[in-house]
This record gives structure tokens, sequence and C-alpha cells, in this order.
């Protein structure tokens, strides 16, 4: 994979940084060198003294009554400590990341394939295999809801919830539904002004987060009566929020500590094994690790949403959209988890970064007996992007224009209104983008005289020699918000201590920021460096001891927790210069501190940070609040509701067998506005890796889910791109200040993954001259012999 990177011109806040490690460079990842020696200690290889192993029962069902569980046998068995069953928790018997829906261990009824029934702690992971083989579980198997006409007919086939359950489900088996209806909505005479009529039916498979790290962690029960949770997570104080109730204890006595984690992408935003971990440990009093299997893993975390997408494009003889007509179904599964948000994102991001005057939107997420869906990176407006960028493309075939063109027409810039009614009031380069990956250099023809064989779709499985090969070129562009939505109030916390240590003047960040491997540990360095002028910064362990952090998703912890280390840094930084204006008598105004002194821009070098702060130690604490935004409008979906907009844009070039069906992503290039790049060499790798995550949607990652089962809960048979399938992949960073953001930084992480998926989708429609409305593309799709 190429980490080429192509910095272009800039619109900068005035900002600089005397230390090279501060704010634009890009120094060493303090976690990257044990990571990369293997030497890095994640949350699964944790280990405590006299410390059980936990385990999960697991359903076999989809959907089915709990007619009864014998856990003697099991209790029996040596080296069992305890088995736990729903009537055995303490506490609250619900638990839900927005909805409390989902019970911590299953209640009278089984509604997904996997749901744990009964945990069991023991001296070894062998053990409590063996003693959870004992329980005996007799279920009447119940036909399963799985399909959108099932769902919203509750009153043939039934409900995944029944309406007398805790929460009242008067609209069925509907998790939650947004539209957006804007200018004139989608009337037959808005019909009648357009000249070109496209439309069209897509389909999202679901896709796993397929982090490398299984689900693990250790609770170990504390003398005050508490919990002390070692964890891989994105959010522990939400974690906290869930976890308390159900152990019957007060969130000041249920302490999280981040552990190691390997990879998240939203899979870990909603409790896996945190719940049953300390409920294991409360029982007992000692110790309790649980680790997942790979297999385990598949069933123990939400996945992305599959979705059916219907849209309808009206435009102009010149190609300008005159209206938008959509409706986007969402599987959200068993539980609500995140799919309310989902829904609100899919349904305002819906119509994608172009002006479109008309535009009748709706979203909804419906219960069911599949797989429970929530947070994945793009986190709805990933499938909405497949399905407006293919639209697109046809609209484009149908005009005859160039592709490219046809979104420059009609791309957002700054001072345009999205459907939403909300303006977008920072900078939206959509056509430069486009125009930025349309000029850059294409890779060279294949050469069929001299085959480099790693270069042939499918050769390095001696499946072909170079027959039927053809290239094609595709494109796509996606809008993305950053951070939390709809009137959330989302914030951050960050605390700095600034003393000396040495003989050095040392900083201390200390944010409850999960670092799941974006880099956030070093940024936060950064900032310490650029507003303290020191070379020291210890970033200490992620923990609840500190205010939340919110969580590591939604594009947000450099612009929210980075934008806290940087007010608190501040903030200890202007009472350093006041005790120094106290005790010397200064009356400059052009303080600052660089290279470990305090500096006038005006008089030099006035006395060093050490001298100046002696044996005082100045700790503070900030929370950093971003704009305030909205809820959206339930029946016109009006509303400011999202803080920051993000754009990237793709090129994909790819060589197809059209004979076998297989394909070869030649280059996957980048174009993206990241307002400032804090850490330029993350910023690269985020966007590589976004865009790696939406070609693995685009040609192989899918969970084969049949009537609720899960069929291929593995890492053989769930593919992912490994390093023979990812491509060259040049990144044109533009840094475009959003004034509303600190340092005028813009999210990064999740728009890649937008627009990777469609542009390589293009690409193979390019090549092969087929429609391909379904991601991911298999070969049958592209040989005719599906089915």
């Amino acid at each position: 994979m190429s980490t080429r990177a192509i910095r272009t011109e800039k619109n900068l806040q005035n900002i600089t940084s005397a230390h090279p490690d501060g704010i634009g460079g890009s120094p060493l990842r303090p976690d990257g060198i044990l990571k990369v020696k293997g030497e890095f200690a994640y949350s699964s290889d944790m280990w405590h003294e006299d410390m059980l192993w936990g385990m999960a029962l697991r359903s076999p069902h989809a959907h089915a009554r709990i007619l009864s569980v014998d856990t003697s046998e099991a209790v029996k068995h040596p080296g069992v400590y305890a088995v736990m069953t729903y009537d055995d928790i303490p506490g609250s018997k619900f638990y839900g990341l927005e909805i409390q829906d989902q019970p911590a261990l299953a209640t009278g009824k089984i509604r997904y394939h996997g749901e744990a029934i009964a945990i069991v702690a023991a001296d070894h992971p062998e053990t409590a295999r063996r003693a959870l083989a004992k329980i005996k579980v007799e279920y009447e198997i119940l036909p399963t809801i799985t399909t959108e006409e099932q769902c919203l007919d509750p009153e043939t086939y039934g409900y995944v919830h029944e309406p007398s359950e805790y929460k009242g489900h008067a609209s069925g088996n509907v998790v939650h539904s947004q539209k957006v209806i804007y200018g004139q909505g989608v009337t037959d005479e808005v019909r009648a002004q357009a000249d070109v009529i496209v439309k069209g039916d897509y389909v999202v498979g679901m896709q796993d987060q397929a982090f490398l790290g299984p689900e693990s962690g250790l609770a170990v029960p504390a003398e005050d009566g508490g919990m002390d949770l070692y964890i891989a997570t994105q959010w522990l104080h939400v974690d906290r929020q869930q976890i308390a109730p159900v152990l019957g204890l007060p969130e000041n006595k249920v302490r999280l500590t981040l552990a190691g984690v390997g990879g998240a992408f939203g899979g870990r935003e909603d409790l896996s094994m945190q719940i049953h971990a300390c409920l294991l440990a409360q029982r007992t009093g000692k110790p309790v690790k649980i680790v997942y299997s790979r297999e385990e893993s598949f069933f123990g975390h939400v996945h992305r949403h599959p979705a059916k997408l219907t849209y309808e494009h009206g435009a102009t003889r010149d190609g300008k959209l005159v209206y938008c007509d959509a409706r986007i179904v969402l599987d959200g599964g068993a539980y609500a988890s995140a799919s309310p948000a989902v829904v609100g994102n899919a349904a305002s991001l819906g119509m994608g970064p172009y002006e479109v005057p008309n535009v009748n939107m709706f979203a909804i997420a419906l219960y069911s007996n599949n797989p429970s869906c929530g947070a994945m990176r793009g986190f709805g407006a990933v499938q909405a992007c497949f399905a407006y960028e293919a639209q697109l493309d046809k609209l484009a075939a149908e005009l005859n224009m160039d592709p490219v063109e046809l979104r420059q027409l009609n791309a957002v810039s700054q001072g345009s209104i999205m459907p939403t009614g909300q303006e977008i009031d920072s900078p939206a380069p959509v056509a430069d983008l486009l125009r930025r990956v349309k000029e850059l250099p294409l890779p060279p023809a294949l050469d069929t005289t001299h085959l480099d064989i790693r270069e042939i779709p499918g050769a390095l499985s001696n499946t072909s020699h170079g027959e039927g090969i053809v290239r094609g070129v595709g494109y796509a562009v996606g809008i993305k918000n950053v951070g939390f939505s709809e009137g959330f109030d989302d914030y951050s916390t960050a605390r700095v201590r600034l003393e000396v240590i040495g003989g050095e003047p040392v900083a201390m960040v200390h944010t409850a920021m999960a670092e799941v491997g974006q880099g956030g540990v070093t940024v936060h360095g950064q900032i310490a460096r650029t507003e303290l002028g020191v070379e020291r910064v210890t970033i200490h362990p992620a923990n609840t001891e500190v205010g939340s952090a919110g969580s590591t998703s939604a594009s947000r912890q450099t612009y929210m927790t980075g934008g806290a280390v940087k007010l608190a840094a501040e903030a200890v930084r202007n009472e350093l210069l006041a005790l120094g204006r106290k005790r010397y008598g200064w009356t400059y105004n052009d303080l600052s501190l660089v290279g470990g002194k305090v500096v006038s821009a005006s008089s030099g070098v006035l006395i060093s940070i050490v001298d100046l702060l002696g044996d005082s130690v100045i700790d503070l604490t900030r929370e950093h609040h971003h704009r305030p935004t909205v809820p959206f409008d339930k029946e016109t979906g009006q509303g400011f509701g999202h803080v920051q907009y993000t754009f990237c844009a793709h090129r994909a070039v790819v060589d197809v067998d059209v004979e076998l069906g297989l394909v070869k992503v030649v280059e996957l290039a980048a174009a993206q506005d990241v307002g400032k790049a804090l850490n330029p060499l993350s910023v690269v790798g985020q966007i590589q890796g976004g865009s790696t995550q939406g070609l693995g949607l685009a040609v192989m990652e899918e969970i084969v889910v049949k009537d609720g089962k899960v069929r291929n809960p593995s890492f053989t048979d769930y593919l992912i791109p490994t390093i023979l399938d990812t491509p060259p992949m040049p990144v044109d960073v533009l840094e475009l200040a959003d004034e509303h953001a600190p340092y005028g930084l813009r999210g990064v992480g999740e728009a890649p993954t937008l627009s990777s998926t469609p542009a390589v989708v293009a690409a193979i429609r390019a090549a092969t001259g087929l429609a391909l409305d379904r991601v991911p593309v298999r070969p049958e799709h592209l040989t005719g012999t599906e089915g």
C-alpha cells in the first residue's frame, strides 16, 4: 500500500508550532513500536492472581421461547465457581445504548442467533466450556421475523418485542423512522419539471467491523463492594452508565480503566462481555476474565445495518438536479443499539453532497430476529452513499454527460443549504475534490506481454493467466457529519497538569478517551507540546476518574477531546503566565511558551518554565462543548442537526476478469478536506484505512444470514482485505479551516469509508457494463451464474 500523500493548498488559521512534535508534525506514536513488535498489552493479555475465566452459553436459535434452563449439572462440575441466569441478576435486568431493551441474559425469549442465556465462572477456560455443555435448555422454536414484509406486518407475523414489554411498541417492529421534506417535496408537478428520471433499487449487505482483537476484559471486585473493570471499549462512561444498574451499584462504585484495544470501528460502542464479567466477579468475589473466541465475537457485537434503498432522481436536460425521492430501510436486528441515530444520519445525509431543490426522504430501522446492528464506521451514511452515487452514474449515462462533471455541476459548496434546512457554513470543496482525484495520473495499463502474476485478478490462486481482463475507472464522493447530532450534548473532558520533574517541565494529559488505534494519544501530546512549549508529555491511562470524553466514534475525538486538551492546556499556560506577571510585574501582551521558556515576541526569553514554576504544580480540568445542535423535526426533518460536515472523493481503477468474475482493485485514490492536519501521517493513515474498509464492503465483506442464523462466523468464511488486496492509495489532503473547530480541523476517519465503496463498484460497472445494484459484488454477479 502506498503511503504517498500530496499536500495541497491551504486556507488555515495562523497556527504555528515551535516544536517539531507539536501540531502539524508527525511524531512517533507512543504505542507504535510496541504494536509493531508484538509487545503491546491488549485486553486479552491481562492477568490477575487467583483469576477465574468467564464464558457464556449462547442460543443456537434465532427466535425461540425458553421453556426451562437446568444448570444443576453445571454447578456441580469440578472447578466451577458460579453459574448465573437471568434470575440471578441483582439489579436492573435490561440495558441499552439508546433504548434499554436488551436483557443482560435472555429472559423468556430468544431474539437472535447467539443470544446469551447463562454465564459460567470456572478455574480454566476448558472447565467453563465443559460446564456450559452440561446446561440443559428446553426451547420452543418460533417462526423468525427477518424480512421487511414480516417486520412491517406484526399482526400477521408477530412482534420481536411484545407491545407490553419494557418499551411501548405502538408502531410494531419499528425502532425509529425519520422523514426529510425539502422544497416542494416530490409531487407530480415537481416530477414534470424533470427532463430525465432515473430510478434504482439497491441493497447493502451486513458488514462486520472485523477488528482483530476479540472482545475481552477483566473484572476485579473491590474492597468497598464496588467493581473495577479493565476493558477494551469505545466509551468508558457510557459503559459504566449501563453496567452499574445491572449490578445494583451506584456509578461511583463501578470504575473502568481502558485496556489495550485491538480495533473497534463502532463494534465496541455497545456492551459485549462487560456485564457478564462483572456479574460473575460480583457473585464469586474473585477476578473474572472473559475473552471471546473469533466465532463468539461475530455473535457478541453489533454489525453494520444491511439496507434496502429505493431512489428516484429527476434532472433537467443540462444536468441540474430537480428532485430526489428516496426510501431507506435498515435492518436493526433484535435490539435497538444505535439504530435511532443511524436512521437520523441516513435520512439527513441521504441526498449526498448535492444541491437538490426538492426532496422526499423516508428512512426507517426495523426490529427483526436477525443479528443486532448498530454503529460502524460511516454510521448510516455509507449505505446511502452507495445508492445516491449509483444514481448519479445512471443519470450521467442517461444525459450522456461525464459523471464527474455532473457531480461538480450539482455539488454543494460553502453557503449551500442541506435538505434539512441547515446551511453549510464552512468550506465544502466537493467540486474541487472531484477535480483533484480526476486529474491524478492514472496507473499504467496492464502489460499483457510481460505479465506479473501478482497484478492479475486471481492469478495468485493460479486461476487466471491474463485472459478476459478488462479495466474500468469509477468515481464517487460522499458527505459525513462529525460528532454527535440532533441535540445531543456532545462534550469531552481533559485534565492537564504541569510540574517540574527531574529538572524539566513535564505535562501530564488525562482524559477518558478510548485509544482504539486512531492515534489520539499522539495528538494529545502534540497539543500539549504546542500550547505549553514543553518536550516531555505523559499520557495518563484513560479511566473514569476523569470526566467523560465521549465515544471514540463519529470522527469526533480529535475535534472534541483534542479541543478539551487544548482548552485545559491553555488554562494551565494562562495560570503560569499569571504567576509570572504577579511575581515579576510583567506587562507584556505577547507572551508564549516555547522550548521550555517564557518568551516575549518583543523582548525575547524572560525565564525558563522550570525557574518560574519551581515546586508549584498547576493542575486544571476543562470541558469542550461544540456548538449546539437540535433534533430533526419528526415530520419534515428540518433542523440544525449536525455540528460539522466532512467530504471525501475517490477514484477507483479496477481490473476485472469477466470470465471468472474476479476483481483486482489496481488503485484507489482519494482527496479529502481535513481542515487542519494535526498529524499528517495519521491523517493519511485514517484515509487509507477507511478506504480499505470501503473496498472490503464493495467486493468481499458480508455476514451471511439465513432464517436469522449467521452462516459464516469466522475469518475463514468472512473475508476482509489483506495487504494483497489493498492497492496503492495516493491521498490528496486539503486543509481548508473550519472556523468553528479547534485549530480549524475537520473529522477525518469516516468520510473515506463512504465514497470508496461506490467508486470501486462504479469502476467495475465501467469495466463490465453490468448494473450491479448490490454490495458486496460477488463473482456470480459478474458471470451471470448467481442462483
